[in-house]
């Protein structure tokens, strides 16, 4: 390659170096706008929870709100609601017979505390610890007077339980509105603590 045209080419390359800066320049400082524009975020979301006491799968939907904090970190609270569910109860009675019964099971989640985003982009990771409750909701238990042991009798007695959530997820924006998806460990105390999968997706607003 002659001189001429090696000078050439590095002209254009040192042009579409500059052109490339300044775009990652605007989309930066987009971002950082957006940032600290921002200052409530609402969102809805599709929740799955796998209730490990029942190895039970539910499904539901959900909502979230949340209010910056001081810079990355914010302040949120969410609730949602599970569909119901059947799964196998056993049951004991008095006479030591062991009966099993399928039974509906629908669980409502309330959640409340910080989240802090791990960068400033407009793809961000996050992570999350929560505290709340849990409420189930159980059929009435189709069994005889004498029945008085369940698999889940601790859930009869005791239906809201204590709730501990540490998670993260990513969430994406391209302007105002973007999607989320979160992954964690919620764990409700009730005799013990039960560890469960909880995962949501959906779409959140800035504003």
């Amino acid at each position: 390659m002659s001189g001429k045209k090696l000078a050439s080419f590095g002209s254009y390359f040192i042009q579409f170096a500059a052109i490339l800066l300044v775009l990652g320049g605007c989309l930066v400082t987009d971002a950082f706008a957006q940032s600290e524009n921002e200052h409530v975020q609402v969102g809805v979301f599709a929740d799955y929870f796998r209730l490990s006491q029942t190895d039970s799968n539910l499904v539901g939907i959900g909502g979230r709100a949340s209010v910056i904090g001081y810079k990355r970190l914010k302040f949120e609270a969410e609730a949602a609601y599970d569909f119901s569910r059947a799964f196998t109860e056993g049951q004991t009675n008095n006479a030591g017979i062991i009966s099993v019964v399928r039974t509906n099971v629908r669980v409502i989640h309330g959640l409340f505390g910080p989240r802090i985003n791990l960068g400033v982009h407009n793809i961000q990771p996050f992570v999350t610890i929560k505290g709340g409750g849990m409420a189930f909701s159980l059929d009435n238990a189709p069994v005889t007077f004498g029945t008085f042991g369940h698999n889940v009798g601790n859930l009869r007695v005791n239906s809201v339980s204590p709730v501990l959530y540490p998670g993260g997820g990513l969430e994406g924006h391209i302007g105002p509105i973007g999607l989320r998806a979160d992954v964690g460990d919620e764990i409700y105390f009730n005799h013990g603590a039960h560890h469960n999968l909880r995962v949501t997706f959906g779409p959140v607003f800035r504003f």
